[in-house]
């Protein structure tokens, strides 16, 4: 087993390499470049981050855009969404980056079957398009922590093996989607030997997720209790509002307390 920490973002241009060497320095070997609310970078600035990325073996993985909706009834809505993770994964390949995280979109006035084929389609579409370019990243669509938004662990598992993508396990957001932890049907539902994941502290509702926080320490042990016995390759990245703080403290409880099983 093998485990990757990281934070949720990266900064800007201009802070970048500093955040990169600043990460390095504490042991942590992943980070996910936040386009959250658009694509930052330029081609240039991608390829010179990706380099120095590399040379301090720190995994960079994307964040897309949360403005995407691959089952909007407006087709306008879908190309723009379409063309937003592909802006991610056009700078990804500069980045060097392997995984484009993305919320699939909602299910609207649909039903939840209906709502899986029409993004299962577009994701297939967006495949065709990223290979086309020879870009080496993967799709990831997440699971969601709102019940009423399209990506349970059941929808993400079945994309995952009818598109050929990947998927992105959010533990935050299935102890709010939820009643149970759900650790069982993780397993059997993601088989893969790699797993991109989010965690952090959260606040829940009886609609599901409210808002991230801080992480717990007995949050860390719960959730590597869980991951100690699986012989996978697993990225954590945290996005709790202190996510620098959180993954290094994270990325410390497993080497100094779980390292028998695995460490980074």
């Amino acid at each position: 087993m093998k485990i990757f920490f990281g934070p949720s973002s990266l900064g800007s241009y201009k802070e970048a390499f500093s955040n990169l060497v600043y990460f390095k320095e504490k042991n942590l070997s992943a980070c996910e470049v936040a386009f959250t609310y658009g694509v930052y970078l330029k081609e240039k600035e991608a390829v010179e981050i990706g380099r120095k990325a590399k040379e301090l073996k720190i995994n960079l993985s994307i964040h897309a855009p949360y403005y995407i909706n691959l089952n909007s009834n407006d087709k306008n809505k879908i190309e723009n969404s379409k063309k937003r993770i592909l802006d991610c994964a056009k700078i990804g390949h500069f980045l060097g980056a392997k995984k484009i995280v993305f919320h699939p979109g909602f299910y609207g006035k649909s039903t939840k079957e209906e709502t899986f084929e029409k993004i299962k389609k577009e994701i297939i579409d967006l495949n065709e398009k990223i290979k086309k370019n020879n870009w080496n990243i993967e799709l990831c669509p997440e699971v969601m922590g709102k019940k009423n938004v399209f990506g349970s662990i059941e929808e993400i598992s079945k994309l995952s093996k009818e598109c050929n993508c990947g998927f992105c396990i959010d533990f935050a957001h299935i102890l709010a989607r939820y009643k149970n932890k759900e650790f069982e049907l993780i397993k059997k539902s993601f088989p893969r030997e790699e797993w991109h994941c989010h965690f952090s502290g959260i606040e829940y509702g009886e609609k599901g997720e409210k808002k991230h926080r801080k992480t717990k320490t007995e949050e860390w042990f719960e959730l590597f209790n869980f991951l100690k016995d699986l012989d996978k390759m697993i990225t954590i990245i945290n996005e709790s509002p202190y996510h620098i703080e959180d993954s290094i403290e994270g990325e410390k409880i497993w080497r100094e307390k779980f390292s028998g099983f695995g460490s980074t």
